[in-house]
Order: C-alpha cells, then sequence, then structure tokens
C-alpha cells in the first residue's frame, strides 16, 4: 500500500534527486531539516548524499532507529531496510565527521544510535545487498581503527581529540571479526567514535575468547546477550561468569543448547544451580530469558524463582520439563506477565494438558507470541487447543509446526483464528494427510520433505481460502519446513557451516583413532 507523503517530504525528495545539487547546497540547509533529508535520501538510496548529511550532521543525536521510522511526513518505516550502500554511507559519513570539519568547538554531535535497524528477510532497497549485524560489527570497528590511525598520521591538534560521540551499537562476534572486534574496543578509550556496546551475540567463539572479548564491552550497559550456538558454554563456564562479571541492566538472556544438563547432578552442581539463580535474581531488570535444549527436568522453579523481575519472554522449547516444572510455570508471578512463549518438543496433550492451560489462561491477557512446535496436538486435541487459546485476544503469532494433524483439523482451527483480532503470523504443518502412512511423529529431517507437495499447495490454498472470506488478508500463513527466518544465523551461516564440518571432521578423526588403539 502507497503511504502517503507530506508536502515537507516530497519537496525533500525533489531537492534530494538531484543529489550533486543538493550536497553543493548542504551549508545553507536550515539544521532541522536534516532529519527530513536523511529520510528522503535513504528512500531513494542516494549514497553519497547521506555520506555528506552524516559529515556535516549539526545536531546532537543522530538515531538511525528514529530517524528512518514513522514520521508525521512520512509514515512508512524504512528501519528495517538494512541496504547496504545507504548503511555504508552513514558510517563512513561518521568517520569523515571526526576528521573533516575544521572547527571541533562546532561539532555538537553526542549520540550515535544504531541499534534501531532491523535485519528483516525481505529486502525492499534497489541495491538488494543488505549489511547485517555482522557486518555492521566489522564495518564500524574498522572504521574507528582507521580513524585513530588517520588522527596520529595527521599528527592532529588536542581538539579533535576532545570529540566524543558514543556509538550505540548491537555487535555480532564470530572467530572472523573476533581480532578486528577486540582491536577496536582496546582502542576505544582513545578513539572519538566510542563503541557502547547495547547488545552482544557471540556464536561460533572459542570460550576463552568469548570471556575476554565480553569484559572489554563493558558489562554494566548490556542489555541484551546472546550466547549461541558454537560456544560450548556448560553451566560451571556461566557460574564463573556470573561471579566475575555484573550485568545490571540485563534484560535478555539467550544461553546456547545444553547449557544445563540435571540428568546426573552431583551435589556441587545443585550448588551450582543455585548460585545462577541467585546471580540471575541479582539481574533485576532480565525479563527475556531463552534456555532452549537445556535438559532442565525438575529445575525450572529453582532457576526462575530467585528472579525479583516477572518474564515477559520465555524460551523453554526441549527442556525436558515433567510436571512439577509446568505447575511452577502456571503457579509462578511470571505466568501473568508472559507477551511470549515457547513450549515447543514437550507431548503436552499427554503429559500435563491441564496445567498448561491454567499457564495460558493466566498469561492470556499479555500473550502476543505462542510457540507449541512437535508437541504432539492431535486432531482429538483441537477443540481443547481452541477452547485454551480463546481468551487470548492479543495474540499475533501463533507457530505450531511438526504437529500431526489432519486437513480438516487445520480448517477446523484456522476458523478459530480468524476471530483473534490481532492474529498477524501462522506457521501451521503439513497435514498428516500429505504423508505416507508410515511416517512417524516426531518427523526427522530426511523425512520432512516426503510429502505429496500438490495436496499441501491445495489445502494450503483452502485455509488462506478461509481467512480471506473472514475478511483477514492481514494474517500471514505459511509452513517454513526447517524453521523461521533467523537473519543473524543468515548473516553466518557460511562460517558456521565451515565450523561444523570441522568440528564433525575433529569427532571423526578422535572416533577412528580410538578404534585403531582397540584393534
Amino acid at each position: 500500500k502507497a503511504t502517503m507523503k507530506s508536502l515537507r517530504f516530497l519537496s525533500a525528495e525533489a531537492f534530494v534527486s538531484n543529489a550533486e545539487f543538493a550536497r553543493k547546497s548542504l551549508g545553507s540547509v536550515a539544521h532541522n531539516l536534516f532529519p527530513l533529508l536523511f529520510k528522503a535520501s535513504y528512500l531513494l538510496e542516494e549514497g553519497e548524499l547521506i555520506h555528506d548529511l552524516v559529515e556535516n550532521w549539526p545536531l546532537v543525536n543522530f538515531n538511525v532507529g528514529k530517524l528512518l521510522g514513522t514520521t508525521m511526513d512520512y509514515q512508512e518505516d524504512l528501519s528495517h531496510r538494512t541496504c547496504s550502500v545507504c548503511l555504508e554511507s552513514c558510517l563512513t559519513g561518521l568517520r569523515d565527521y571526526v576528521l573533516n570539519n575544521p572547527s571541533p568547538c562546532a561539532k555538537r554531535l553526542k549520540v550515535v544510535d544504531l541499534t534501531g535497524i532491523k535485519d528483516v528477510e525481505v529486502q525492499l532497497c534497489k541495491c538488494k545487498k543488505t549489511m547485517g549485524r555482522w557486518a555492521r560489527t566489522e564495518l564500524l570497528s574498522k572504521l574507528c581503527i582507521e580513524l585513530l590511525v588517520h588522527l596520529q598520521q595527521m599528527q592532529c591538534k588536542p581538539p579533535t581529540f576532545e570529540i566524543s560521540i558514543d556509538v550505540l551499537i548491537d555487535l555480532f562476534v564470530t572467530e572472523r571479526n573476533y581480532e578486528l572486534v577486540v582491536q577496536a574496543l582496546l582502542q576505544n578509550c582513545y578513539c572519538p567514535l566510542k563503541i557502547c556496546c547495547v547488545a552482544f551475540r557471540a556464536d561460533n567463539l572459542a570460550l576463552q575468547k568469548f570471556f575476554y572479548i565480553i569484559k572489554l564491552t563493558d558489562p554494566s550497559l548490556l542489555r541484551k546477550l546472546e550466547v549461541v550456538h558454537n560456544v560450548r558454554l556448560k553451566m560451571e563456564h556461566l557460574e564463573i561468569l556470573f561471579n566475575s562479571i555484573h550485568f545490571p541492566l540485563l534484560m535478555s538472556l539467550t544461553l546456547p543448547a545444553r547449557t544445563f544438563n540435571v540428568q546426573r547432578l552431583t551435589a556441587t552442581d545443585e550448588m551450582m544451580l543455585t548460585t545462577i539463580g541467585e546471580k540471575m535474581g541479582e539481574m533485576t531488570q532480565l525479563t527475556e530469558l531463552s534456555l532452549a535444549f537445556s535438559i532442565l527436568t525438575g529445575r525450572i522453579q529453582k532457576l526462575l524463582s530467585p528472579l525479583k523481575t516477572p518474564l515477559k519472554i520465555l524460551d523453554v522449547s526441549n527442556c525436558s520439563l515433567n510436571h512439577a516444572d509446568m505447575a511452577y510455570l502456571a503457579n509462578s508471578f511470571h505466568s501473568n506477565h508472559l507477551e511470549a512463549l515457547d513450549l515447543s518438543g514437550h507431548n503436552i496433550p499427554d503429559l500435563y494438558p491441564s496445567t498448561f492451560f491454567k499457564l495460558l489462561s493466566h498469561s492470556s491477557s499479555v500473550l502476543r507470541s505462542l510457540t507449541l512446535e512437535d508437541c504432539n496436538i492431535q486432531d482429538t486435541h483441537v477443540n481443547m487447543l481452541i477452547l485454551g487459546l480463546s481468551p487470548c485476544q492479543k495474540l499475533q503469532d501463533f507457530k505450531f509446526l511438526g504437529n500431526p494433524l489432519s486437513s480438516e483439523a487445520l480448517k477446523h482451527l484456522f476458523t478459530f483464528l480468524c476471530g483473534l483480532p490481532m492474529l498477524k503470523n501462522v506457521e501451521f504443518p503439513v497435514p498428516t494427510d500429505c504423508y505416507p502412512i508410515d511416517i512417524t511423529y516426531p518427523i526427522d529431517d530426511a523425512s520432512l520433505c516426503r510429502f505429496d507437495h500438490q495436496r499441501y499447495e491445495r489445502i494450503a490454498e483452502e485455509l488462506n481460502l478461509i481467512l480471506l472470506q473472514a475478511n483477514r488478508e492481514d494474517v500471514k500463513a505459511s509452513t517454513p519446513l526447517f524453521g523461521s527466518y533467523d537473519a543473524a544465523v543468515q548473516e553466518t551461516n557460511n562460517e558456521l557451516g565451515a565450523s561444523l564440518i570441522k568440528s564433525f571432521k575433529e569427532t571423526l578423526e578422535k572416533f577412528t583413532a580410538s578404534i585403531s588403539k582397540m584393534s
């Protein structure tokens, strides 16, 4: 849908579309028009003009998310356009802001905020080249190091070093950009552009390197910490991390698979678990927690009860929760505040149906996102599920891939879903009647694609027709077989793939060596 533009924005577009003239005229442009011109330039992908606007930025703040977000003059939100041309121009313009303006006294810029940039799957920019979070981390680190080299070569007068601009960014570090980011962080106190890490994601990184770099980021400022996939963080390492580093502002914590495994806990391990819970309790801002693929049977209360603030987002998918865990969740003070909940990988209908529905009813007034993938929800459970979901009038996202449901059951469910007023996104499974009769659930990756694709397409059309007839064109229904889009994984999948192959090769070599010894 076309978004209305004000006369001011149309005039700004006309002005920036002649980029050469606009660049020459920037000196005579009123300061309060810079934000308007920036958004117009970004929309038209005028890289050189974006660079010059940032290089001559006359205001105290430069907040990319706000500048590109919904404004009075043009309501379309452009903050999800991670256009490589535009973002590179922003960052090089920032470097040149420090280097090229003659009088440091006239410089007002104090804070640059890059955290409002949203990485999404479909890019609408003309160049079709994106600059994701990993690439932004790399480029900013590179520019900070370049900037210091320039200033030393120019033997800058002290006033240039008096410029101090906080650059708020979500850092994403892997083995491949680790050295560069460390170098930039070590020089942070000398550089006029101060990297302020608000969110930190580590993947494919040795534990020693993770511990080193996390201390360099200034953990007292950190609001979000994601340690994922190829960082081999276990319970004992997590205890060391929480004992040696304080995270007073941390709001969101994601831990890698198998951080916890409570199957064979010693008395020391139990104490360790208690300590971790207590340390998390000291994080008074913590409202988002992801513990996916850890084995936490019977220990959820020990981890979550010390928390002082109710959780808004909780991911305990594939955590082998038992009835006691579900009962704790349903009765805890967290249950009334949960906006997003992931319970995938638990056999909900057989193990704890009533406790689950109690949890659902407690969170129903605020719940926005519910994920129940591979939960053994069958046709006979659909009426019960509809009953449980009925009070969830604020639900926007409902994902239930991997459940053995027939096309008839899905149609029944979709008819109900049409009545949820806020619903925007549904991820539904391939119906059982599209698979061979001998298929067993949960379906392994090898068999996932062994279904009748034409039949599936027909059923998907019928389900979309149900939405259409109820005037719910606003709801997107899909079956992403291998999970939802993850921008961070997408951006670094080549590196992660190579790392997994290397790890597999090492395991194979060890196995072969041990076989050789035996023989």
